[in-house]
């Protein structure tokens, strides 16, 4: 099912705010699929989602090598029968401003990182949301 980005459900809203991990799926050099569990923030209304990182991890590489265009990548979160899939281009921000950002809604979400000097932010701008988040609720299941 794809959701309406201008005006996704409170379900699926809850379940992108629950603890949960989701996968990275960025493109290796060579063009095939690095899959990776992380932890990701989203914020329907500016349409982005957020993946801290090292500089030096393969997804940041990977992501960085796709040049200032950015690559597509898809944030995938699952959850027995509820899942949801945010796909988007991606681009490396190493900013200050950009990290505090992305390092602030991960301890909100999350817990507060462990201090990292070398922390980047995966941005993605989300263009296409799929998922499932309510089918367990909606049957009273969960």
């Amino acid at each position: 099912m794809v959701h309406d980005l201008s005006n996704p459900d409170d379900v699926f809203l809850a379940f992108w705010r629950e603890r949960l991990l989701s996968t990275l799926t960025t493109a290796r050099p060579d063009g095939t699929p690095h899959v990776v569990p992380v932890g990701v923030t989203y914020d329907p209304e500016a349409g982005l989602a957020w993946v801290i990182t090292n500089r030096a991890s393969r997804k940041a590489r990977n992501v960085q090598a796709a040049g200032p265009a950015g690559m597509r990548v898809a944030l995938c979160q699952v959850d027995w029968a509820r899942w949801s899939t945010l796909e988007g281009v991606a681009v490396v921000r190493e900013d200050p401003e950009s990290v505090a950002e992305a390092v602030r809604r991960y301890a909100e979400r999350y817990r507060q990182p462990r201090v990292n000097p070398d922390r980047v932010v995966i941005e993605i701008s989300v263009d296409k949301v799929l998922g499932r988040a309510s089918v367990l609720r909606a049957a009273g299941l969960a």
